[in-house]
Order: structure tokens, then C-alpha cells, then sequence
């Protein structure tokens, strides 16, 4: 299969890194086609601007209708754009390896959902979720959060579980462009971690990378 790593961190060292290296490892060992964009290196720009388009249709500037005209016009997006379209025309299963920051993604990791999943490419109007445009694929989020279990809860509430956590964007963003959407890795207190507990957080993840294809009752149902 065609795998496509997402990262979205800028330091080499970061435990998110770790996760990056182990599932680019643990894929290509498993004989699927692994192919990582690594946003930071890229200098990928998470700035939506009328610069994306090779051309603009005129009048005011409605940034999703212009992704439509540029997918109409054979896709006449910028080179770092549309790079990144035929990486996900080309994958079966994209891996999104990212810190959690403020209960989301880093900018250009958001950026890059604002300008590579186009209206056109990835959703259209009336072709979402189960009809969205990128339907067939499978999708995955490995996410690094710095903090312990007990920031991400309300006072007096239980505490949020990881799929609550990253809902809108497994929801809102991959299930609505029609991504079969895995339940996703989400390894806390990664700036508390001792080597002990660093290496099984890594072991637990290579397990769920083994079994990315062959398990079913990880992917979420909506």
C-alpha cells in the first residue's frame, strides 16, 4: 500500500520525531511505499492567499471557490500545493504525526489542511463524509501531548479521552473529506517521560503500526 507520513514538528529530537522515525521504520519494513512530508523542512506556509491559485477567477476573493476554479482548471494550484495533492491522489492511507498544541495542531499542520484539502480535491459540495471525495482512503493521527491525562479535563467532569480530545479534527476535517478515520495514538506526558516509560510508549505504538491494516476495531465509526 502507499503510505503517506504527515510531520509536523521542527525539532529532530522531539518525541513526536521518535514516532515520525518508528512509523516510516515500521511501514517500509512491513513492504508498503512510504513517502514523508516533513513540513517544517519543506518550509511549507500555512498562509491561505490568493498566491496559492496560478490564476483567480476574478471578483471577490472566496478562498474555497477558488480552490474549486483551480481544481477545475486542472488543478492550476501552486507547486507546494499541488505536490501535495498528488501525495494524497497516490496514498491509501495517510499518517498524520503532529504535537498536540492547545487542543489541535500546530499552525502549518493546519495550514496544510486548510490548503491541500481542497474543495474539489478532498470535499464538494453534497460530497462529504461517506460520499466525500477522498473516500476509500484510511486516515490516522500520532499525536505527542506534553502534559499528563489530567490537563486535558473539565473541572469536576471525568476526564477526556483521546478520541474526545481530537474529535473535530478526526471528525470535521478527515472523516467529512471521506477518510476511513483510525482511533489515534496519542502518547501523554511525553515531557515527563523516563526511558522506561518512553521506550513502552514507543513498543505500544509499533504495536498499533503492525496492525494498521489488519485491524478494524480501530477505526472509529461515525
Amino acid at each position: 500500500m502507499n503510505v503517506l507520513i504527515v510531520y509536523a514538528h521542527h525539532e529532530p529530537g522531539s518525541f513526536t520525531a521518535a514516532m515520525k522515525n518508528l512509523a516510516a521504520q515500521e511501514l517500509t519494513q512491513q513492504r508498503h511505499d512510504v513517502v514523508v512530508s516533513d513540513l517544517y523542512a519543506q518550509g511549507f506556509s500555512a498562509l491561505a492567499q490568493k498566491w496559492d491559485f496560478v490564476t483567480t477567477s476574478g471578483g471577490h476573493f472566496n478562498y474555497m471557490l477558488e480552490q474549486k476554479h483551480a481544481t477545475n482548471l486542472d488543478l492550476a494550484f501552486s507547486p507546494d500545493i499541488l505536490s501535495e495533492i498528488s501525495k494524497i491522489r497516490t496514498a491509501d492511507i495517510v499518517v498524520f504525526v503532529t504535537p498536540l498544541w492547545w487542543f489541535s495542531v500546530p499552525a502549518i499542520l493546519k495550514g496544510w489542511f486548510d490548503r491541500v484539502l481542497a474543495m474539489g480535491v478532498a470535499y464538494d459540495g453534497g460530497r462529504i463524509y461517506e460520499n466525500g471525495l477522498l473516500r476509500g482512503k484510511q486516515a490516522m493521527l500520532l499525536v505527542a501531548a506534553g502534559h499528563p491525562a489530567e490537563y486535558f479535563r473539565e473541572e469536576g467532569r471525568h476526564k477526556a479521552t483521546a478520541l474526545q480530545i481530537l474529535h473535530p479534527i478526526n471528525h470535521g476535517i478527515l472523516a467529512f473529506c471521506g477518510f476511513d478515520v483510525h482511533e489515534p495514538f496519542v502518547a501523554l506526558n511525553v515531557m515527563g517521560l523516563g526511558t522506561a516509560a518512553r521506550a513502552k510508549t514507543l513498543n505500544d505504538l509499533g504495536f498499533r503500526l503492525q496492525h494498521l491494516t489488519d485491524s478494524p476495531q480501530w477505526l472509529i465509526k461515525y
